[in-house]
């Protein structure tokens, strides 16, 4: 019996075991044997995806332009878990970090698409052009530069799980958020592209649209635009990071085997199509 973090490893069967979490079964997942990169996986979401990960038994390589954060977040967690400092808007530094990743894990079998800002909160007459640009080049350039440098491996491997981190905002649009929900529509768009191009390859490409967590994110956020969110989902709360990771891990398992291109909603009844 192993622990990480939050999840407790313990044995239920001869192969196979179960995670619990604060006394409460989860569904099972095997990443025994399997690698992946998150990136934005030192905080919030990203951090849970990497957690639930590791203690579903895969070696999780982190990337995070947060440096500080990122060596807090590798102390806390353990042996299971390795990390770079990469900004993903970059493909520099991403072409860099893929390299680090191949020497560390021999092969990534997943990859996480989850770093992501939120940008300011004004009307589109009055929102900066190079915050426009600053948000787009993150949240939409950034998994472009990721999928494009770590998909010919996966091909390679006939192999493969990616998983985009999208939004809610990305199918309805929020007011006074247009590069964010912009940016999210396109990593949608992306996600369905790519998923039909990868189709036959053994690699699949999903995305899913979360409602929104209180994360840090929240602190580039007005508190009118957040109470503005919460009215929107008819079971009256923000998701859970980890309501979040188990979706998003249950995409990137070989139990995920005929979704490709498609659109997992977690949105508290707020999308009903």
């Amino acid at each position: 019996m192993s622990e990480t973090g939050l999840y407790r490893l313990a044995p239920a069967g001869l192969f196979s075991f179960r995670l619990i979490r604060k006394g409460k079964n989860l569904n099972q997942l095997d990443f025994r044997g399997r690698t992946a990169i998150v990136t934005g996986g030192a905080q919030g979401i990203g951090r849970a995806i990497v957690k639930r990960l590791i203690a579903s038994g895969a070696k999780v390589r982190i990337w995070d332009r947060d440096d500080r954060l990122l060596a807090g977040t590798l102390a806390a967690l353990g042996g299971a878990v390795s990390g770079d400092a990469v900004d993903v808007s970059d493909a520099a530094a991403v072409e860099r970090g893929v390299r680090s990743a191949l020497e560390v894990l021999a092969r990534i079998d997943v990859l996480v698409n989850n770093a992501g800002i939120a940008g300011l909160n004004r009307p589109v007459v009055d929102y900066p052009v190079e915050e426009w640009e600053r948000v787009l080049r993150v949240n939409l350039t950034g998994p472009f530069l990721c999928c494009r440098a770590v998909a010919p491996h996966m091909v390679k491997a006939a192999y493969g799980r990616i998983v985009n981190l999208a939004s809610i905002a990305g199918k309805e649009g929020n007011p006074n958020a247009a590069a964010y929900s912009a940016s999210k529509a396109g990593v949608i768009a992306l996600t369905k592209s790519l998923g039909k191009e990868l189709a036959p390859s053994g690699v699949l490409v999903n995305c899913v649209t979360p409602a929104a967590a209180r994360t840090a994110i929240f602190d580039q956020m007005t508190e009118q635009h957040i109470q503005f969110m919460l009215s929107k989902i008819p079971m009256a709360r923000f998701v859970t990071v980890d309501e979040i990771a188990a979706l998003v891990c249950w995409l990137a398992s070989e139990d995920c085997a005929f979704s490709t291109g498609a659109v997992f909603d977690i949105s508290g009844g707020r999308a009903t199509y």
